[in-house]
């Protein structure tokens, strides 16, 4: 075998063999040839693709893209809490239909979202369909009606059930949820008994209470004893629409039938916006705990409860 230098095969595989030879080119001596011990295999140096030998090498050190995380688009008034959802739902009930109720005997949140069950759809709505502050308008055409004294009571009697139905069950329910909503400075059964005991006096007959009142009460005491969170949805919405639209029937049916005389079922002590304040903030306190699944029953469950009121309203008419 040649190993004359000018052989470049040889000279180059034995340049490379990493334990017996140090880089001869480099070496201030000259080595001769035969003296080089070929007991190790020679590293053979081959061409290669530089390109894709640098797209493989780099391949660890590009950054990886990750996954965009994708987020759950929140409910109308989420942020602010379960209350505002709910209001969104009110709203979009009424928003529905197209229509307002006016009339002598005013027109109510409750009156307006009669007959929409099953529109809730887990109680989403349109920013674009509601403004806050507008419970008591609505645009569209307009329906009127008008009172009697005797449809009046009839709505009277059913109120008073329904408000003593909650306010009881809240005062002696031994789940803690329900102790928050004692004493809230907004119960309406003692004033209905004194206003109904008016009536009595002078010589009104005061009704039973009738199928839409006592069908409201058997659902809530249903409900109580299963879901707090459903029930309290009832308990806050029965309050917000007494308060949002009952100002406007006081108003109306005091001008119509009763002489200007103002009800003691429309009259609180201090301030009721702050009253009923304080209830939302304890609910929605109470709602950052609830699970996503529980807040979208409560608002099918504010559907419902406008409904049951719409149609404790629509006495007043009948």
């Amino acid at each position: 075998m040649d190993y004359s230098p000018l052989n470049s095969t040889v000279f180059h595989r034995t340049a490379f063999t990493h334990s017996q030879v140090s880089f001869p080119f480099f070496s201030s001596k000259t080595i001769p040839p035969h003296c080089l011990t070929l007991n190790k295999r020679p590293t053979i140096l081959r061409c290669s693709n530089s390109s894709t030998s640098n797209s493989n090498n780099n391949m660890a050190g590009l950054p990886v893209k990750k996954k965009r995380k994708r987020y759950r688009k929140q409910y109308p008034g989420e942020s602010e809490g379960i209350t505002e959802e709910m209001r969104f739902v009110a709203m979009r009930l009424r928003n529905i239909k197209g229509k307002n109720v006016t009339s002598s005997s005013g027109s109510d949140t409750e009156a307006d979202t009669e007959n929409t069950q099953g529109e809730e759809e887990e109680g989403r709505g349109d920013d674009s369909e509601t403004e806050k502050g507008n419970e008591n308008c609505g645009d569209g055409e307009t329906e009127t009606w008008s009172s009697s004294m005797e449809g009046f009571l009839k709505y009277l009697v059913d109120s008073k059930l329904v408000f003593s139905t909650i306010e009881r069950i809240v005062d002696e329910s031994d789940d803690v949820a329900y102790s928050y909503f004692r004493k809230t400075g907004l119960g309406r059964s003692a004033c209905l008994s004194k206003d109904l005991e008016w009536f009595s006096q002078r010589d009104f007959v005061v009704p039973e209470p009738s199928n839409p009142g006592v069908s409201y009460v058997t659902y809530l005491e249903e409900l109580a004893e299963k879901s707090a969170p459903l029930f309290l949805s009832h308990f806050h919405n029965i309050y917000f629409s007494h308060i949002a639209g009952g100002q406007v029937i006081a108003r109306k049916v005091s001008e119509q039938l009763l002489e200007g005389m103002e009800l003691e079922f429309y009259k609180w002590e201090g301030d009721v916006e702050e009253s009923l304040k304080g209830v939302r903030e304890k609910l929605n306190m109470l709602g950052e705990h609830w699970s996503r699944d529980n807040r979208n029953k409560c608002l099918k469950e504010a559907a419902k409860s406008f409904k049951f009121l719409g149609q404790i309203v629509r006495l007043i008419i009948l």
